[in-house]
């Protein structure tokens, strides 16, 4: 199943609509944290979209590089460096048993899934030439609609609801355990799906999250889907959905990604 949503945001086109963007304003405070002032206001906080006087996760050294551990027995192993059975057509390139971002065309899961736990490992260039948008940008989107971030927030100061791990547009990890470009990373997430009936919201996605080993959401309520200068929504509604990668323009790498899904 592929989303209209977005098969429109995370294309090559996204990273030319930042590009194209208003111009960044810098935070308050003085840390040089920059972001928007003209989106709208989350309804559920004080917070603007994409705003930079948004606290900031402080950073954290997580300890010890990651070290890639095979996956249990009873999961779904979406790629193990050889092959791209498990996705949908795409001009990323297998190289040395990674599978890296060189093309516009994200990769999305031919399976769909309800709820799950979720294992990716990732590494972003360490010599990455470019612009600001594009510096480490990927995401992983959950059902193809609710994105964790991808990015390099070890150096850039990018408004907190966009920096990595954050639930796009929507709430910034507790922590910023980012590492520097050129080292291994890993995500584990355990999302519950969102519930629907006659159409109408029972229950909204919650998500749970470890980056880098630490948790940074825990049971994180998720407001709908996500996107870039929006208010997030439920117009898809849809309790299964295929995760995708959305590059952006960086030749950011993955490697070890299975699934496990739950009740």
């Amino acid at each position: 199943m592929k989303s209209t949503l977005f098969l429109l945001l995370f294309t090559g086109t996204a990273a030319a609509l930042w590009a194209e963007d208003s111009p960044l304003i810098k935070a308050r405070d003085g840390s040089g944290v920059y972001g928007y002032k003209d989106t709208p206001k989350l309804p559920w906080c004080e917070w603007l979209v994409h705003d930079p006087d948004r606290p900031a996760p402080p950073k954290l050294d997580p300890g010890k590089p990651i070290v890639s551990s095979p996956p249990p027995a009873d999961a779904v192993v979406l790629f193990d460096g050889r092959d791209l059975g498990h996705w949908t057509e795409t001009d990323w390139e297998v190289s040395e048993r990674l599978l890296v971002a060189t093309g516009d065309k994200s990769p999305a899961t031919r399976q769909s899934f309800g709820s799950f736990q979720l294992h990716l490992e990732w590494r972003m260039p360490k010599d990455f030439d470019g612009p600001w948008y594009n510096k480490g940008n990927n995401g992983v989107l959950l059902h193809g609609l609710y994105e964790i971030q991808i990015f390099d927030s070890y150096h850039e100061p990018l408004y907190p609801d966009g920096q990595c791990a954050a639930v796009y547009a929507q709430t910034p990890p507790t922590v910023n355990v980012t590492l520097a470009p050129g080292e291994w990373q890993s995500f584990d997430i355990v999302f519950t799906a969102p519930v629907f009936e006659n159409d109408e919201l029972v229950e909204p996605a919650y998500v749970t999250m470890f980056h880098n080993g630490v948790l940074v959401h825990n049971h994180q309520k998720v407001y709908g889907a996500t996107g870039h200068k929006v208010l997030p929504h439920y117009n898809r509604k849809v309790s299964t959905g295929p995760i995708v990668l959305a590059g952006h323009g960086c030749p950011v790498a993955f490697r070890n990604i299975w699934i496990r899904p739950t009740p």
